[in-house]
C-alpha cells in the first residue's frame, strides 16, 4: 500500500495533468476571431467604444480572445435594424449596438425613445445606473444574449438645412431622416413634419443632395460626420430622446468561454463602457460646452427652445408618449418615471 505522501503527490500529478488536458481542449474551442458589430465606425466614440472593447479584451485575456471590429452593420448588410437578430443567430459575436436600433425587437427598449422623457443626463443615469437598467438587461437575458455594460450615443438633437426650429410649427411639413423605428416616424409626425426611415449609410447622401432636409442625431455624431458641409446649418439642442448603448456578448460564445475569461470580457465591457460615456459628453456640459462652441464657429446657428417653447413639442407629442407606454409596459415607464424624478432631487 501506498504512503499517504506519494498517494497525495500521484493524485495531484494527475490532477494537474487532467487540468492541462481540459485546459488545453478549452484553449482548442476557442475561435481565432469573434466579430463586434457597430453602426458607427471609429471616427465616432460609438466605434471607439468597439475598439477600445476589443483592445481591452485582448489585454485582459492575454490573447487567448480576439475580436474584430466590423463598423456600419457590415455584417448585416448596413441593416441597423437586423443587428440584434443576427446576434442572436450567431451571426455577430459581440455588439456595441444601440437601444433604438434594438427596440423593433426588444420593445421594452423603446423606452429611451420615448418623446421628452429624459431632461439631461441625470436622467440617463438614473436609468442605466439603477433597476430600471437591471429590468432591461433581465429582458435582454431572455433573448439570448448575455448584456454587460451600458454606453452612451447621447442626446439626439435636430439639424436642419432650411430654418431654426423653436416649436412645432417650425417643423411643419420639413422632410427628415429618422431611424428605422416606428415610434420615431409617429414621433415626428405628431410634431408636423415629414419623417423618412433610412440607414445612415444612405443618410449623408440623401442630406447633401437635398432629398430629406433634416436629421436627429447625437452631436458628436453631427460634428464627426462634418454634416454642416451636406446643408445642415441649423441645429436644435432640445435633447427629445437619449440613445444608450449597450454592450452584448452572444450567449452561445459566451459559454463557450472559461468563467475567468467571461469575468475579463465583462471588466473590459464595463471599462470600455465608462470610457466611452465620457466621450460622449466631452464637450455637451454646462461646465465644458466647448463642442456646442466649435458647432458654432463651423457657421451653424444653434437653437435652445426656451422651457416654454419645449413644452410645446411636449403637448404635440404626449399621445405618442402614451401610446408607446403601453407597449413598453406601463410599470416600466412608471418605474423610470419615478427614478428620473428621485434623480433630479439629488
Amino acid at each position: 500500500m501506498r504512503k499517504p505522501k506519494a498517494l497525495f503527490a500521484a493524485l495531484a500529478a494527475v490532477g494537474m495533468l487532467l487540468g492541462g488536458v481540459v485546459s488545453h481542449a478549452q484553449a482548442q474551442s476557442y475561435r481565432a476571431e469573434y466579430r463586434l458589430s457597430t453602426v458607427l465606425g471609429t471616427a465616432f466614440p460609438w466605434g471607439q467604444a468597439g475598439e477600445r472593447w476589443a483592445e481591452l479584451v485582448k489585454e485582459k485575456t492575454q490573447g487567448r480572445i480576439n475580436i474584430k471590429l466590423y463598423p456600419g452593420t457590415s455584417l448585416v448588410g448596413g441593416d441597423q435594424t437586423r443587428e440584434f437578430t443576427a446576434i442572436r443567430q450567431g451571426v455577430i459575436d459581440l455588439a456595441v449596438g444601440s437601444t433604438i436600433n434594438w427596440s423593433p425587437q426588444v420593445k421594452e427598449l423603446n423606452l429611451f425613445s420615448l418623446p421628452f422623457l429624459l431632461p439631461d443626463y441625470r436622467a440617463i443615469d438614473a436609468l442605466t445606473h439603477g433597476e430600471v437598467g437591471q429590468d432591461l438587461f433581465k429582458v435582454l437575458e431572455k433573448n439570448q444574449v448575455v448584456p454587460l455594460a451600458w454606453g452612451e450615443n447621447g442626446f439626439r438633437e435636430l439639424s436642419n438645412s432650411k430654418r431654426p426650429v423653436r416649436t412645432p410649427a417650425d417643423l411643419k411639413g420639413m422632410k427628415l431622416r429618422v431611424v428605422g423605428s416606428p415610434l420615431y416616424n409617429e414621433t415626428f409626425s405628431a410634431l408636423g413634419a415629414n419623417p423618412t426611415q433610412m440607414s445612415w449609410a444612405d443618410a449623408q447622401p440623401a442630406l447633401a443632395s437635398g432629398a430629406v432636409d433634416g436629421q436627429e442625431n447625437p452631436l458628436s455624431v453631427f460634428v464627426a460626420a462634418k454634416l454642416p458641409t451636406v446643408g445642415q446649418k441649423h441645429l436644435t439642442l432640445w435633447h427629445y430622446v437619449a440613445d444608450p448603448l449597450i454592450f452584448v456578448v452572444n450567449k452561445d460564445v459566451w459559454a463557450s468561454w472559461s468563467a475567468a475569461d467571461r469575468e475579463a470580457v465583462r471588466q473590459a465591457a464595463l471599462q470600455a463602457g465608462r470610457e466611452n460615456v465620457d466621450k460622449a459628453r466631452k464637450g455637451l456640459t454646462a461646465a465644458d460646452s466647448s463642442l456646442v462652441k466649435q458647432i458654432e464657429a463651423s457657421g451653424v446657428t444653434v437653437t435652445v427652445p426656451t422651457a416654454a417653447e419645449r413644452e410645446q413639442f411636449v403637448a404635440a407629442t404626449r399621445p405618442v408618449y402614451a401610446k408607446w407606454s403601453k407597449t413598453i409596459g406601463e410599470p416600466l415607464v412608471k418605474k423610470a418615471e419615478a427614478a428620473i424624478a428621485a434623480g433630479q432631487k439629488k
